[in-house]
């Protein structure tokens, strides 16, 4: 009898069916990418200052520059902030004719902190030539300042939630069923935003977005892993990763190009309108529909890869091997993720990880900050870093495995951030050479958490504990900026000693997990509760097979596989 495994490498493991479906989901990762992080373009917060009835007419009449106004209609700002205030202007009717163009103050300026002072009653002015934003849109300044990064810590807890139900109803319904009915829902949520008239709506149908669009990024990501062979797996999983960041890349030249907020809204939104056309253009998992007892189809997605890759299959759908623990389980559960010894292991390490990579990994770059104040270019190199990250761990994940870099990637992002944390502040440039390498661990920690993540559950269980264990990384998403601007109140170095000591625990808990290079993936628990057994079977199987290959007859060679 066969194993899945056994087919798929007949049918061609990684051929060229493979690789045009995979194309065809890299694209969408790409995509993926900006919604998840584009909210940065739609809210830019430009210059801006309380706008004062009958000035604007003043200034005109008397040829004042907008220092000037600024100058005589608004009190000091904080020194370390601005030279005036943002949210305060003076409560002067400035349509009385008492007040001159040579002297419209009634007292000198020094004195003018003696005069009254108001909110910005009347709204704001917004800095000449400023991008069109939410923030200038509904004006989210001041008073209203917190409600900017609202939408996106909705966004976060849509993701934390969402990833769950979705990973649940894609080892019910399907890997693509849910890929396409995430996609629409992105569709008919995104397109509205780029219309609604105020800022609960933006805010409603933000979230709704997030309750759907990434459950279906991680179903696409699982239907990669299950229709490749194990030897490949890896190049799957990665180049997915890499496809996200260069879709962050591309994202600063199409908000450049277009910065009006709601245009950009569109372009986000658009191409997934092509996605939904991939329901004649990928298949549904086979591994998954073997796992709900759908032989049939198993075999009819089977040969059609092996027509593609120019291969030929020479068993049938009786041929496949099932294993099963207590009859097929139809239902994954939240208790399965806990119920035995080293599932319960694998579940709390890999949700700490999870966890501990969202909030270093966004934590750094707001402790960064920008690189010279250009949005557009620091976007640019946030993508541009992750490639080498991609790189390494595409170079090491065979020859060495996966634990060691997977727990590496965390060691190394938590000693970083210790180092810079107590590094001068006048060696600038060595405290952001550390906390570099500290970014390029965390995020090589990233690209393995959801790799490893998928490697170490069965396959009924697999987009289930995949989108639970995530979820705990939305949650460290929307810690991150507290963590980072409410402890820098308390001590300005302790957020770093905060990603430090995760970075540290996080990867040394991956030393727990078992290493599982050229491991086939999981049909059910007992495999993964029996690990050890497993790992010298499948090495046995492997010799055996080598062996085989090396005393056939050269006649037979061209009936076998």
């Amino acid at each position: 009898m066969a194993t899945f495994d056994d087919l798929l490498v007949e049918a061609g493991g990684f051929g060229p069916y493979q690789s045009r479906v995979f194309l065809l989901i890299y694209l969408s990762s790409a995509v993926f990418s900006w919604l998840y992080v584009g909210f940065v373009f739609l809210a830019i917060t430009p210059d801006h200052w309380c706008r004062s009835p009958g000035v604007a007419e003043l200034r005109e009449k008397c040829n004042w520059s907008l220092n000037q106004e600024r100058n005589y209609t608004l009190p000091a700002g904080h020194p370390a902030i601005s030279s005036y205030s943002h949210c305060e202007r003076f409560d002067l009717d400035w349509n009385s004719s008492l007040i001159s163009c040579d002297n419209p103050l009634p007292f000198a300026w020094n004195h003018s902190r003696d005069l009254p002072v108001t909110t910005c009653q009347d709204g704001w002015e917004f800095e000449n030539g400023s991008i069109p934003s939410i923030v200038t849109e509904f004006e989210l300044v001041c008073a209203d300042a917190w409600k900017v990064g609202l939408p996106q810590a909705c966004l976060n807890l849509g993701f934390m939630f969402g990833t769950i139900i979705m990973g649940y109803a894609a080892d019910i319904f399907g890997r693509k069923s849910c890929f396409l009915f995430a996609t629409f829902v992105t569709v008919a949520s995104g397109l509205p935003l780029a219309f609604v008239p105020s800022y609960p709506w933006f805010v409603i149908l933000r979230t709704l977005q997030g309750v759907f669009s990434r459950g279906g990024y991680l179903s696409a990501n699982i239907l990669m892993t299950e229709l490749v062979v194990p030897k490949h797996r890896k190049q799957a999983g990665i180049v997915n990763q890499m496809a996200f960041s260069i879709g962050i890349m591309v994202l600063p030249a199409v908000a450049y190009s277009v910065p009006a907020w709601r245009s950009l809204q569109l372009i986000i939104t658009i191409p997934n309108i092509l996605f939904l056309t991939y329901y004649w253009l990928i298949p549904e998992s086979p591994r998954w529909m073997l796992s709900r007892g759908k032989e049939a189809e198993v075999m009819k997605v089977l040969q059609q890869v092996a027509a593609r890759n120019g291969s030929c299959l020479t068993r049938t759908a009786q041929t496949i091997t099932v294993e099963e623990s207590d009859g097929r389980v139809t239902r994954p559960s939240v208790l399965d993720l806990f119920r035995t010894p080293r599932m319960r292991r694998h579940t709390l390490i890999l949700m700490m990880n999870w966890f501990a990579c969202a909030l270093v990994y966004q934590g750094l770059i707001m402790h960064l900050g920008t690189l010279g104040g250009n949005i557009y270019l620091d976007f640019f190199i946030s993508g541009a870093v992750e490639i080498p990250a991609s790189i390494i761990v595409l170079l090491v994940i065979e020859r060495i495995g996966r634990r060691l870099p997977f727990a590496t990637g965390g060691l190394l992002s938590g000693a970083s951030c210790l180092i810079a944390a107590f590094i001068p502040d006048n060696v600038l440039w060595l405290k952001t050479v550390v906390a570099s390498l500290g970014r390029l661990g965390i995020t090589v920690t990233m690209e393995m958490v959801c790799f490893v993540n998928m490697e170490l559950y069965p396959t009924y269980l697999r987009s289930f504990a995949v989108s639970f264990c995530a979820s705990l990384s939305d949650f460290g998403g929307v810690l991150s900026p507290f963590v980072v601007f409410r402890l820098s109140a308390l001590w300005r170095r302790m957020p770093l000693v905060v990603f430090g000591v995760l970075g540290l625990v996080s990867g040394g808990l991956v030393l727990l997990l078992p290493e599982t290079k050229g491991l086939s993936l999981p049909d059910t628990i007992e495999k993964i509760e029996n690990i050890n057994w497993w790992k010298q079977n499948t090495s046995e199987r492997t010799y055996q097979k080598v062996v085989l290959r090396s005393t056939t007859p050269t006649h037979g060679a061209n009936s076998s596989s």
